[in-house]
């Protein structure tokens, strides 16, 4: 359990840890599944960074600069790993290549047209959907859960997807997580935000869509992971370490958006 821990914190973040006494496919399966506790970490600091800049920003005003400030405060912590994977994982689908070649372009250092803009796009979905869900009073727990379901979705990735090459963060983890645990997580955080949920709302019929709203986004945003890792699988040959970064941004993105959406009555 430590050295999977010392390991995910050293994977998924800037944190300077010392490393695992021995680096092997069971601790890296220990790693994938502890990654929503290192998500939750994540999250809870860049709840308060939005909670912080937010009471700076006059009343009144549109709270843009804190939202912005939090997206930027995750992509620093994660070393913008995952925002890298994303990049690198639309430059390989877009190139429309054979599968080792297309893997050939991933790990070109340049980054592409298709790249940039798959990075540009979702820092500004993320941003605007994050102001958002802070205008519906929602910032906070958007933020944690997003976050969390970003690094659950990598834990599902690693439970029985095949490894795209023989080397790499792909062979390492792949099909390393059991079954239970990623269905575990998913149903702790669907459970916890429709508990936080229904206590904020104003209304029975407030409280109930509150209360469905986190569940949807869990529901929604591993489906667009589980669809993205299974078309990059197709076309690449199995997973890869820029798939499990692109997986993070989608779901985080996707979770974002349903967050701040009004659920119809």
């Amino acid at each position: 359990m430590g050295d999977g821990l010392r390991l995910a914190l050293t994977t998924l973040t800037v944190a300077r840890v010392r490393g695992p006494r021995s680096l092997d496919r069971h601790t890296a399966g220990a790693a994938m599944a502890l990654a929503p506790v290192v998500g939750l970490g994540l999250g809870l600091v860049a709840a308060a960074v939005l909670s912080g800049f937010g009471r700076l920003t006059r009343a009144g005003t549109p709270p843009l600069l804190a939202c912005a400030l939090t997206v930027a405060t995750l992509a620093v912590l994660t070393r913008g790993l995952h925002l890298d994977g994303l990049s690198d994982l639309a430059d390989g689908l877009g190139s429309y290549l054979p599968a080792e070649r297309a893997r050939a372009v991933m790990k070109q250092p340049d980054v592409g047209a298709l790249g940039l803009a798959a990075v540009v796009l979702v820092l500004l979905v993320q941003v605007g959907a994050l102001l958002g869900a802070v205008q519906s009073g929602r910032g906070t727990v958007s933020t944690v859960l997003s976050v969390v379901l970003g690094r659950i979705a990598v834990t599902a990735a690693c439970r029985s997807t095949p490894a795209a090459a023989p080397d790499g963060l792909g062979a390492l983890v792949a099909g390393t997580v059991r079954r239970w645990v990623p269905i575990g997580w998913a149903l702790v955080a669907a459970a916890t935000g429709a508990a936080y949920g229904l206590t904020t709302g104003d209304s029975g019929t407030a409280r109930l869509l509150d209360g469905a709203r986190p569940v949807l986004a869990v529901a929604l945003s591993l489906l667009a992971a589980w669809l993205l890792r299974r078309h990059a699988v197709r076309r690449l040959g199995g997973l890869t370490g820029d798939v499990l970064g692109a997986l993070v941004e989608t779901a985080t993105t996707v979770s974002l958006v349903v967050m701040a959406c009004d659920l119809p009555l």
